[in-house]
């Protein structure tokens, strides 16, 4: 390509991103190879995704902005809880927004409210889950597994993590694998291995939220809920309210920080 394209990087709790104003629509969104190599962290810029920022399509749904997400492998994703609270900081920052936001993610509208560095992102409702063995099998926006284990701090989480994400079960859809144990009185450490990047990374929203509820089911907690989850890049914290297998009213605290800008 000889244009240049204009980009900022943003991070979250490690877990870091592209993001491109596109709401002059120039971002060819079939350029699959374009969005890997921005994405590889030798011969692009770096990341773990790459979000688009849009006009809302939709003129029938109030919204401040279509978040459009791929994954480092350049394909369209579901779900990023890190990469949704990361381009709320970055619509503030082009002025798109204030404070407070509404905007349209591929599972639907989510709610977020930022403050400094800090971002509360709404989540969407869990209804349902399924086991696997011993692991809990939830859909959080994007579908995870998660194993409490002991040692996470030793465990070989690309290796492990990688196994199960290919198994006969789940190589086809892809799943993202997180393992979990407790640190201390209500304080957990979370790591996660996922599709679309293929690796650990430093940390995973979506993940952290499902972790969170496994926690919830294992220990039969009821009620409303605040689960402290430490993960490799930093501190996530995930609120909701759990009636039965039910979780409603989910939300994601943590950072959201501009990391650089520049032209690709």
């Amino acid at each position: 390509m000889s244009r240049k394209i204009a980009f900022s990087k943003y991070q979250g709790a490690g877990n870091d991103f592209i993001l491109i104003d596109n709401r002059n629509n120039d971002f060819d969104h079939n350029n699959h190879d374009l969005v890997a190599r921005m994405c590889d962290r030798r011969f692009g810029i770096g990341a773990d995704g790459l979000m688009l920022l849009e006009y809302t399509k939709n003129s029938a749904i109030s919204s401040d902005f279509d978040m459009v997400y791929y994954n480092a492998d350049g394909q369209k994703g579901s779900m990023c809880g890190n990469g949704g609270r990361c381009i709320v900081a970055f619509a503030r920052d082009l002025g798109v927004i204030e404070q407070d936001t509404a905007f349209m993610a591929v599972d639907g509208m989510h709610h977020a409210a930022i403050q400094g560095e800090q971002v509360q992102l709404g989540m969407i409702d869990v209804d349902t889950y399924s086991r696997d063995g011993e692991a809990y099998i939830l859909q959080t926006g994007s579908p995870h597994y998660v194993e409490f284990v002991k040692g996470l701090a030793e465990l070989d989480v690309f290796t492990v993590g990688g196994a199960i994400r290919n198994n006969a079960t789940y190589k086809s859809e892809g799943i993202n694998v997180n393992f979990v144990e407790q640190e201390g009185e209500d304080a957990y450490f979370c790591r996660t291995f996922e599709r679309g990047v293929e690796d650990e990374t430093f940390a995973c929203g979506t993940g952290a939220t499902a972790a969170a509820m496994a926690i919830a089911l294992q220990e039969n907690r009821e009620g409303h809920q605040e689960i402290a989850i430490r993960v490799l890049g930093g501190q996530l914290r995930i609120a909701f309210e759990k009636q039965g297998n039910s979780f409603t009213n989910v939300f994601l605290h943590g950072p959201a920080e501009w990391v650089f800008q520049g032209e690709f």
